[in-house]
């Protein structure tokens, strides 16, 4: 014997809301105050390399 929930149809959607976010805005670097970054950082990295990387 089936119960009304076993014979009830259920529809299926998909419309591609992020519910949650992956990483909250507190969890970069501007949450924390910190400025944002260039879209080219190279500069930044090379002078941020330690002393033991040359």
């Amino acid at each position: 014997m089936s119960s009304p929930d076993d014979e009830r149809p259920v529809e299926m959607f998909d419309d591609d809301l992020d519910i949650l976010p992956d990483v909250t805005g507190d969890e970069r670097g501007a949450g924390w105050g910190e400025r944002a970054p260039d879209p080219d950082d190279t500069a930044r990295l090379l002078e941020d390399r330690p002393p033991h990387w040359a």
